[in-house]
């Protein structure tokens, strides 16, 4: 039998993949499945041959991401679906996980045209549509904070606007990635954006990363986020639900299942992912059980 083909998606910028998605290429070929990089938007590649695609590094869509959800909507075989992604793309959705009960950082959305919020303290201001921390800043002046939210603006782009959660100075993110369906593993994310230091650029923000274990209830509530995600009968492959401590418990701040690091780097995590596209490949009778 001829090994599958899978297709690791990617941008140029990380053409042959970001290093926490190299080791995938080894434990899948141990597994009998060929994995390959391949760029989204590269006109050569035919997606209609591999047995599965699985969105990685495709960072560099937010100016474009029109663009992006038509090709996600071509290719016949896309982990995570196209249509979570269409979902995922734009962080209106934590409007969906608030409606649903979910306890997310408070957000305001404003649309081009309109002015920011009064607000009293720190505050983050980011686009909706957005990857790796990109045009995001954590902002107090007035003044700074309606500069940024226009040159959003200046990009088609609605922009949010949160309170900035002083807990993560030391406590970090508690990011929990899902695997699978099940939870694998979760990592501390740092802190990321500093006072004042005006919104990030590149392709992505540096960060700090370290294993973590996840609480009970931080694993709870990253599950009731999941299950808020319009996704058909089939567990997603793959999930990270990031969280902040609040007040009363932990708090949603991002949902990835389009495009996030999966830190597979973490103990074991590369395997568990490998088994999990192993899965996918034998139920839909593509990899020899």
């Amino acid at each position: 039998m001829t090994a599958p083909v899978v297709a690791l998606a990617t941008c140029r910028e990380v053409a042959e993949l970001d290093e926490d998605d190299r080791p995938l290429l080894p434990a899948l070929r141990e597994r009998g499945i060929v994995a390959v990089p391949a760029v989204w938007d590269d006109p050569g590649v035919d997606w209609d041959r591999f047995a599965l695609v699985v969105l990685r590094s495709t960072w560099d869509y937010p100016p474009r991401v029109g663009e992006f959800l038509r090709w996600a909507a071509s290719v016949p075989r896309l982990a995570n679906p196209a249509p979570v992604v269409a979902w995922n793309v734009d962080k209106r959705y934590l409007a969906d996980l608030r409606a649903a009960g979910v306890p997310v950082v408070p957000t305001a959305f404003v649309p081009p045209g309109n002015a920011p919020p009064s607000t009293d303290g720190e505050v983050v201001v980011k686009p909706a549509v957005s990857a790796g921390a990109r045009d995001t800043a954590r902002l107090r002046d007035p003044a700074a904070i309606a500069d940024l939210v226009a040159r959003i603006h200046a990009s088609g782009r609605t922009a949010m606007v949160q309170p900035y959660l002083d807990t993560v100075d030391a406590d970090g993110e508690t990011a929990v990635v899902f695997v699978g369906g099940r939870a694998s593993h979760a990592a501390r994310k740092g802190p990321l954006l500093r006072a004042g230091a005006g919104p990030v650029e590149g392709l992505y923000a540096e960060e700090s990363m370290s294993a973590r274990t996840a609480g009970a209830a931080e694993v709870a509530v990253a599950a009731a986020a999941l299950a808020v995600v319009p996704a058909d009968d089939e567990p997603l492959l793959y999930a990270r639900v990031d969280l902040l401590p609040g007040p009363g418990g932990p708090v949603v701040l991002e949902v990835e299942v389009t495009e996030p690091s999966l830190f597979l780097g973490l103990g074991g995590a590369v395997e568990a992912f490998a088994d999990a596209v192993a899965r996918r490949l034998t139920s839909w009778r593509v990899l020899g059980s």
